[in-house]
């Protein structure tokens, strides 16, 4: 669903409801500026994109164990 910048100010609560059954993206001067959309449904998609880049031996230990060492790094 697309609606303009001053349609969701003026009904706010109703697009918040929408938007747990379907996408809403917000335009301004006639192009696409925000998008209204389910938490869940962005956490999906990130994990969706990351299938295929992420090497086979990645965990999050592993994670864990690179993001202190950067951090020891930087003190």
């Amino acid at each position: 669903m697309f609606i303009t910048a001053t349609e969701l100010k003026e009904n706010m609560g109703k697009y918040l409801t929408l938007a747990s059954k379907e996408e809403i993206i917000i335009m301004r001067n006639g192009k696409a500026v925000a998008k209204l959309s389910k938490v869940e449904d962005n956490k999906i998609e990130v994990a969706k994109s990351l299938f295929g880049i992420l090497p086979k031996e990645a965990s999050l230990e592993l994670a864990r164990e690179e993001r202190l060492k950067k951090h020891e790094s930087t003190d």
